[in-house]
């Protein structure tokens, strides 16, 4: 019943709205504030949110800070992780107000919260009183609930008016929100990303094992920045990550330090080594931007010397637009793209990956179409030869894998893994 009367009221409808902001009201009040014991970071964007999110995490853990973490991924105590079982961003308003309660208890000093447009718009994030503001960047996706891009903006930069004037916005200066964020009235501003900004990078090289570039800050003479992640995109999070913790007077050097033995969380680019003479990578890869940006990363492993294989797909119930957007971003990138099912979340997934097979264009690369992704997975790897890369994109880290039947259980990396063992 409740379900059929949610289904009558639009998204955005403010009744909807409203009932939203209340219960994090109530949330808040039942938790005690516990924002208000905290200096809480929060950060937002389409892509890159989880492992900024990990990177200032990591960044001011190394430099003595107590401070616990809520992403899309995992909750984080200090140095202990747990997962995140909702899969989801957009957590409930108790479900953060409690953890930010418990991370009081535990004597944390800061919180790093990542923030969703859905977030922000709903009021989920509502009384978090962030001290800091950031965003990665902006790209297409989610425009199901926000309509446009322009609207999509403008409901990210919600994070901004959070600070009410009093806080440190990071902003990313090569991105197109750039000019409508900057106007918004804050205390302090950082940017990154060109080199107008207070943070920017040149001389960049990328490996299968890592990244590194040297990194300028203002008029001081450039440090190197090494990463043991790769990816270029990996970088501009840093960049991110160095701008959250400035606002809270972490050292650069600090930062620097910090960074170099920094991991991704699991499923952002998380590495499969079995022993296999080729790159096999698990991503959370799910955005037209962000396959541009996994695969052009893929590019670079293999250089001139193997394939790039893509497994692909997209999910029931987001953003049908992208969906043979997806296709195509695979097809001209990748030498061997495999489309294959998603998670469902109500949607026919054999509808959806027909969706995603239109955009490939099968005249630019091997294409293969394998519904039952434990299958597809088998026969990508299988296929790869010396010098390749894989990236098997889409789910990321979740344990569970939603069908029209329920959520089964579901490891990826691990699915990887034993494929891998078992082809010796």
């Amino acid at each position: 019943m409740i379900g059929r009367l949610k289904a009558l009221v639009p998204q955005r409808h403010p009744t909807r709205l409203i009932w939203h902001k209340l219960k994090s009201f109530v949330a808040t009040v039942l938790y005690g504030f516990p924002a208000r014991k905290l200096t809480v970071i929060g950060i937002t964007g389409t892509d890159g949110k989880t492992t900024t999110v990990g990177m200032v995490t990591h960044i001011l853990l190394k430099t003595g800070y107590k401070v616990g973490s809520a992403s899309t991924t995992y909750f984080q105590v200090g140095d202990k992780r747990e997962e995140n079982e909702t899969h989801q961003t957009s957590i409930s308003p108790f479900l953060l107000q409690k953890f930010l309660r418990r991370i009081v208890s535990e004597g944390c000093k800061y919180a790093v919260v990542e923030m969703s447009s859905h977030g922000l718009v709903q009021g989920r994030v509502n009384f978090t009183y962030p001290s800091v503001s950031a965003i990665t960047n902006t790209a297409l996706e989610h425009l199901d609930y926000h309509g446009s891009m322009e609207q999509y903006r403008k409901d990210k930069g919600k994070i901004f008016e959070m600070l009410h004037g009093k806080g440190t916005m990071i902003l990313n200066a090569s991105d197109e929100s750039y000019k409508m964020y900057q106007k918004i009235p804050t205390a302090g501003i950082f940017t990154y990303g060109n080199d107008d900004s207070d943070f920017w990078l040149s001389d960049i090289s990328l490996k299968a094992s890592g990244s590194s570039a040297l990194l300028h800050v203002n008029s001081d003479e450039p440090r190197t920045l090494e990463l043991s992640v790769p990816g270029s995109f990996n970088l501009d999070n840093a960049l991110c990550a160095i701008g959250c913790c400035r606002a809270l007077n972490v050292p650069i050097g600090s930062c620097i330090d910090a960074l170099k033995d920094f991991q991704s969380p699991p499923g952002r680019l998380e590495q499969i080594d079995e022993g296999q003479d080729f790159s096999v990578y698990v991503d959370f890869t799910v955005s037209p931007q962000a396959y541009i940006k996994t695969l052009t990363t893929m590019q670079s492993i293999t250089g001139d010397n193997g394939r790039v294989f893509v497994l692909c797909g997209s999910c029931g119930n987001r953003m049908k637009e992208k969906r043979p957007e997806v296709g195509r971003i695979a097809s001209e990138l990748a030498d061997v793209v495999v489309v294959a099912e998603d998670e469902t979340y109500g949607e026919d997934p054999h509808k959806v990956l027909d969706e995603v097979w239109a955009g490939v264009k099968q005249d630019e690369c091997e294409a293969h179409k394998i519904f039952k992704r434990r299958e597809a997975i088998a026969w990508i790897l299988s296929e790869a030869k010396p010098g390749d890369a894989v990236a098997l994109c889409g789910i990321g880290p979740y344990t569970t894998f939603s069908t029209l039947k329920g959520p089964v259980p579901w490891n990826e990396a691990e699915i990887a893994r034993e494929v891998l063992r078992n082809m010796k």
